[in-house]
């Protein structure tokens, strides 16, 4: 009842936008009852089903366990669907290969730059990721393209699974994909509404059309969220699933209204120069955006490692790479960029969320 009075109270008269709270980010703080935490630990238990997961499965958790919501949510799941969970956290990537080994891990949950971190890691030590026992990898906590996606499962050897969620809304387990399907992350609208509105004007768009998603949360008792704006850019997918589940899905997240890039009067998001990059044969799925401000106008500059065999190539060979790097971003977004390849292993890592972008305008 309670929400259903503030939930008519914002649908104000005609023409007027409503209030919606202030968004935050994922990492940002929140309060849970003790109701909150078994319902979490109930949908976190149904997302890593539904990402493939089962009662004889060792989850190899990944994911930080400290005040970031990942690490608790993915082991309270875990332990709800009666799964083995291995609560490595982050960090200190030998050991999580050697007791990947050791334990027969099944599944891995970890942000998707660092199940590419692992990989990476386990060829330096010899050993062929793709032959351990992991065969799922249910990955979240940063946007993510379909590209990116096709990499890690080369590269890894799983089925990469995506999930989606947010501190204040709960925390992972807001939606997720299906491993029959992989396409598009079913919400739990028995636990929360999702709409999708119009960032610039926060007007409701009809379903199919992508915008902002909004969230209200049903069931949560501390702070529960009123059309809370995420930020993240999506839409509502109203066909049923193969897989038979009849929860609406979410496009997979396209970026963040709040990461958009405006350069020179042109909207850029993070994703599009990914997806750009990915179709490039010779270079690595690790980059990063340099803005700068030259004068009274924006620059970007792209930083993107190449693999050992193009960065041993001539000169001419890599200045080629370079302009169709730079080619294929300006007929794509229409902007121009300068295009920075770097040796392997220049772009610093991360156990956690990728930064990939360094804004260095003046505030």
């Amino acid at each position: 009842q309670w929400i259903y009075h503030i939930w008519t109270n914002l649908n104000l008269t005609a023409g007027q936008s409503p209030r919606w709270p202030k968004p935050r980010t994922s990492g940002s703080t929140s309060r849970y009852t003790a109701r909150d935490i078994a319902t979490w630990s109930t949908l976190m238990a149904r997302s890593l089903a539904a990402g493939g997961a089962g009662r004889g499965d060792i989850i190899h958790n990944a994911y930080g366990y400290g005040l970031f919501t990942g690490g608790l949510g993915a082991h309270y799941g875990a332990e709800k669907l009666g799964a083995s969970v291995i609560p490595m956290s982050g960090g200190n990537s030998k050991k999580q290969l050697m007791i990947m080994q050791d334990f027969g891990s099944t599944v891995l949950t970890c942000t998707p730059s660092y199940s590419l971190y692992l990989a990476e890691a386990a060829a330096e030590e010899g050993i062929d990721i793709r032959q351990l026992k992991v065969r799922v990898g249910i990955l979240g906590a940063e946007p993510w393209t379909e590209k990116m996606r096709n990499e890690i499962e080369a590269k890894v050897g799983i089925k990469a699974i995506d999930i989606y969620g947010l501190s204040e809304i709960l925390g992972p387990g807001v939606g997720i994909e299906c491993i029959e399907a992989q396409s598009g992350l079913h919400i739990w609208e028995d636990h929360f509404i999702p709409e999708i509105i119009n960032p610039d004007t926060g007007d409701v768009l009809p379903e199919g059309e992508q915008g902002e998603l909004v969230i209200t949360t049903i069931t949560k008792e501390g702070i529960p969220m009123i059309r809370y704006r995420t930020r993240d850019i999506t839409r509502i997918i109203a066909e049923p699933c193969i897989c038979g589940r009849t929860h609406r899905r979410l496009e997979r997240m396209c970026g963040r209204s709040d990461d958009m890039l405006i350069i020179r009067g042109v909207n850029v998001f993070p994703s599009q120069i990914e997806s750009v990059l990915m179709d490039i044969e010779g270079v690595e799925p690790h980059y990063q955006l340099i803005v700068e401000r030259e004068g009274t106008m924006d620059s970007l500059e792209v930083q993107v490692e190449v693999n050992e065999k193009t960065f041993s190539d001539e000169i001419k060979v890599l200045q080629t790479l370079s302009r169709r790097i730079e080619k294929e971003i300006k007929d794509l977004l229409g902007i121009n960029c300068r295009i920075r390849l770097v040796e392997p292993k220049t772009i610093a890592r991360s156990e956690g969320k990728a930064q990939r972008v360094v804004d260095n305008r003046p505030k």
